[in-house]
């Protein structure tokens, strides 16, 4: 009898390439939840070939309520997702905020990480999170357009400064790996936030940099990339929207947006 010789079974990778330098990951965590599928979804984003781009309602004198979809549609994105959490104006971002001719919020919190991309010189990553424990801000942040700042997650050195609390909800961060790529980063499953944080850890996506976006309902991601359209939006927040029954996408004001460099389209 001839004997097959048949090797390991290769695993299947849970990334997608939508296009070249944009890939969607699809991870299962290893604790679930105790709503929903567990499972959060990652846009990762080549520098070299796609732009970040903040979109914001305070830009626009008559601003329509928009869903990340709907910026997307209308922005012309392959991708948008939370900026940051937002003020009862539903218009200002609730730390420093501000792009290139505009600024939604000009003040600097107490908020120890700021995400940020349009470098105005040479030499400078494309993209950072940038942490006021471990990073000269008053350095870095004349060289970027672009400044948005929000709750850090992850310490300098890698640990999670989320302190543990029964709360928890769905959540939408923005996160940087160890090859400087942005992540856009959602689940609608609920989980602390501190819970949340170390499950990010433990996935193979290289995590350095990791700032608060949104949670609850309101945090989404949408993607339309590569022939495929997810639109992804949260639901439980304890104490707040206690069920995990949202079906529609809420509009939010700010979005960090992904599109293409010219460059890169051409080719």
């Amino acid at each position: 009898m001839l004997a097959l010789l048949v090797g390991p079974a290769r695993a299947e990778s849970p990334w997608t390439a939508l296009q070249p330098g944009l890939d969607l990951g699809v991870f299962t965590s290893p604790t679930p939840s105790d709503r929903g599928d567990s499972q959060i979804r990652v846009l990762r984003i080549d520098p070299a070939r796609f732009d970040l781009v903040l979109a914001m309602a305070s830009t626009e004198d008559t601003p329509t309520p928009k869903t990340g979809r709907q910026w997307a549609k209308e922005r012309g994105l392959l991708a948008a997702i939370n900026a940051s959490m937002y003020s009862t104006d539903h218009r200002s971002s609730i730390s420093l905020m501000k792009a290139p001719g505009h600024v939604n919020n000009p003040r600097l919190s107490k908020d120890m990480d700021l995400l940020v991309f349009d470098p105005k010189k040479p030499g400078l990553p494309p993209v950072q999170i940038v942490d006021r424990g471990c990073d000269d801000i008053d350095a870095l942040l004349p060289g970027y357009g672009t400044q948005v700042q929000s709750i850090r997650m992850l310490s300098c050195d890698g640990r999670n400064v989320w302190s543990q609390q029964p709360r928890k909800w769905s959540h939408a961060v923005i996160g940087v790996d160890g090859s400087g790529r942005p992540l856009l980063i959602h689940a609608r499953s609920p989980w602390s936030t501190h819970d949340f944080v170390e499950i990010l850890r433990a996935l193979p996506i290289d995590l350095k940099r990791l700032q608060y976006a949104e949670g609850g309902p309101e945090a989404q991601l949408f993607v339309q990339a590569g022939g495929v359209e997810v639109e992804e939006f949260g639901s439980f927040e304890t104490g707040f929207f206690e069920s995990d029954h949202n079906a529609v996408a809420w509009p939010v004001p700010n979005v960090i947006g992904v599109r293409a460099k010219a460059a890169a389209v051409a080719k």
